[in-house]
């Protein structure tokens, strides 16, 4: 079976050559800007370029000549600049986005719909009215009225009856007719008709426009067969079959035969009546309106799976994984959902990792993949070695290029330096094991934190981070810490979780450590979900174990299993909890009640107990003295050492973690915690 990459379609309002993919996507046209369902479309393979177009916005006319706003000169197919960004049509009035066509001589410019389907001035036989309607030009400061025939609000453009007093229409709505015949339900027409809460058994006459769908019918589908999407306007439905579909898909619907190679050796068939069946190329039982079959033999598959690509790269897995229409490992475990991968269908599998399996669907998503497909783009072994070798225990690391780094298996500590050294990384105390030390600065790097990688892939993003050193203090929305050191920073656009923190990108999958018996993996929480180790409900992702029913949040994912503190002369151990303390039940440092059913710290030689955040605090991963900027304001890292603990200008209560925040002010004081941080009086 032919895999190649779809052959290429060069357009001049791209730089890159642009490739037919015949996957189900919603996304937003980056030609039309309109946001629905495409069957099918032109999308760009470059990396980091997520650009993709409907079939008929890519393959617009270069030129267009004679246009009814503007027959004095041609009009060319450009992309806008930047400086230009927000420029109004000047056929409709909406603001242009990205593709226009402009007039090089006049400067006239109108958007890709206006240029290429331009609204008639004046529509003599509307078929939602009875009188002409006249195009109106979009007004900026014009209060918005509803939509006649869908009772939304008007933003932009619109028609109107100059005859009827306040009646206008929709753009899209005024060439509603009351009743179709659509390719995709031949049997029967489809009837307009408004969502059902909108409108209810009793409405008058000015309704009488619409189907009504009945109430009491619990099985009416109100959401649309192709796209699922629930209307919030009107949509047509036949009430015989109970058929609905959106305005967006009665417009572009599904294709009725799909010829896609990637998905099967034969040409399928759109099958739109619901039906229960394990779709083959995703091994996952569906019941689906939006199905295609061959006719030639026994395969079927969800719309959903159609077109997906050959090869790809996942942020869940170092290497490429590469389709097959019949996984044949039993017993193989989804590396992203980690449910069971049945042998008898199509999957995604890693050549090099013989046991690493995922289903299509958990591969094929955009929050796993990045868009590119990697079939006939040749393999590259990329460099993310952060440092050159230069010698037997010495290197040469990226973060400190002027001088190379020596590496120190065991490290002595002196005095106050189990504080004030910290990795420069991680912004951690040297504390226990190897590491590399500059014999000419304090420029110290944990073993471990010396061989990050340049470039990884985390399961945050669809797109690899890249490690960076730019001595700025961030906030990491996953662990909710501030830290300085290095941070991965996401190459991909538009993310949420852009930076992150070395301490979060260090977890892995799966993730093992000595608090718990099983294997952890990364979840997304759409829950409140509470960490088993501090009993907070943390946002973002977690770390969960699909044995039993635990859960762990990335701040205590990342503790530190020993560490110093200046309470005890002894090594400090983390206990991870679920049963009763050695000694006393308290913490040594603020003297409270310690709960031993959650994480806490312990001197094994001492028997003292400590509150987790009473030895490390919110501020620990700072250097001393750096400044942090917040809200407009300045607060300088210190160590809480001070024969008499300072009280906390927020709460009041005497500071008890080892790094505080110094307030650089005209009212000066010391911040304790991150809530005090952004609840203090004038921070919110």
């Amino acid at each position: 079976m032919d895999t190649t990459i779809s052959p290429m379609y060069k357009i001049s309002i791209h730089e890159h050559p642009l490739f037919f993919s015949a996957m189900f996507v919603e996304k937003i046209c980056d030609g039309c800007q309109v946001r629905e369902m495409m069957y099918g479309s032109y999308y760009c393979n470059e990396a980091y370029c997520d650009y993709r177009f409907h079939k008929d916005c890519a393959e617009s006319p270069l030129e267009i000549n004679h246009h009814p706003s503007h027959p004095e000169h041609s009009l060319l197919l450009t992309m806008i600049s930047p400086q230009e960004f927000g420029t109004p049509c000047d056929f409709c009035g909406q603001e242009i986005e990205s593709i226009c066509y402009d007039c090089p001589t006049c400067k006239f410019k109108v958007d890709l719909i206006c240029g290429t389907k331009p609204s008639p001035s004046v529509i003599e036989h509307p078929v939602c009215h009875d009188h002409t309607l006249v195009f109106l030009k979009k007004e900026m400061k014009k209060d918005r009225v509803p939509c006649d025939v869908c009772k939304e609000s008007i933003s932009g453009p619109s028609y109107s009856c100059l005859e009827c007093n306040n009646v206008y229409f929709h753009l899209d709505c005024v060439h509603l007719s009351k009743e179709v015949n659509h390719s995709c339900h031949s049997s029967h027409p489809l009837k307009i008709m408004l969502s059902e809460s909108l409108i209810d058994d009793d409405d008058d006459d000015d309704d009488d426009y619409y189907e009504v769908v009945d109430d009491d019918d619990n099985d009416a589908q109100k959401s649309c067969h192709f796209c699922l999407v629930q209307p919030e306007k009107v949509f047509y439905h036949c009430s015989i079959c109970n058929f609905t579909l959106c305005l967006g898909c009665t417009k572009r619907p599904p294709p009725l035969v799909i010829d896609d190679a990637k998905t099967h050796t034969h040409p399928l068939t759109l099958f739109p009546s619901n039906i229960f069946f394990t779709c083959k190329v995703a091994g996952i039982k569906i019941n689906s309106y939006k199905s295609y079959i061959c006719l030639k033999c026994d395969f079927v598959v969800s719309g959903s799976c159609v077109g997906l690509p050959s090869i790809i790269n996942i942020n869940r897995h170092d290497h490429r994984i590469s389709f097959t229409h019949h996984l044949g490992r039993k017993g193989a475990k989804c590396g992203v959902c980690r449910e069971k991968v049945s042998q008898y269908y199509g999957a995604y599998s890693c050549s090099i990792c013989p046991k690493y399996v995922v289903h299509s669907l958990c591969a094929a998503n955009f929050t796993a993949w990045n868009g590119v497909e990697l079939e006939g783009i040749p393999e590259t072994s990329e460099d993310i070695v952060p440092f050159k070798v230069m010698g037997d225990n010495l290197i040469r690391h990226f973060s400190h290029e002027k001088h190379i780094l020596l590496l120190l298996k065991d490290y002595d500590m002196v005095g106050d330096d189990y504080e004030r050294l910290r990795c420069q990384a991680c912004v951690s105390p040297i504390g226990f094991g190897p590491v590399y030390s500059c014999q000419y600065c304090r420029f110290f790097l944990h073993e471990k934190c010396a061989y990050l990688p340049l470039k990884k892939n985390l399961v945050f993003g669809s797109s690899p981070y890249k490690l960076e050193y730019q001595g700025k203090v961030v906030y990491c929305k996953l662990c909710g810490i501030f830290s300085g050191g290095f941070k991965y920073i996401s190459l991909g656009p538009s993310l949420v979780l852009s930076t992150i923190d070395v301490r979060c990108s260090s977890i892995s999958e799966p993730f093992v450590y000595n608090g718990h018996f099983h294997p952890l993996y990364f979840v997304k929480t759409k829950k409140k979900r509470q960490c088993n180790a501090c009993g907070r409900y943390p946002d973002g992702y977690m770390l969960t174990c699909g044995a039993c029913d635990f859960d762990l949040c990335l701040y205590c994912a990342t503790l530190p299993e020993r560490i110093w503190h200046i309470s005890d002369e002894h090594p400090l151990t983390l206990n991870y909890g679920g049963k009763k303390a050695i000694g006393k039940n308290w913490c040594q440092v603020c003297e409270m009640k310690l709960d031993s059913r959650k994480w806490f710290f312990t001197c094994s030689d001492c028997g003292v107990t400590l509150h987790v955040g009473c030895v490390l605090g919110d501020f620990s991963w700072l250097d001393p003295n750096c400044s942090v900027s917040y809200r407009g304001k300045e607060h300088l890292a210190i160590l809480n050492r001070q024969n008499s603990r300072p009280f906390c200008r927020h709460c009041h209560d005497r500071c008890k973690a080892p790094v505080i925040l110094q307030v650089n002010d005209e009212h000066n004081g010391y911040i304790c915690s991150r809530p005090c941080l952004l609840n203090m009086a004038g921070y919110v």
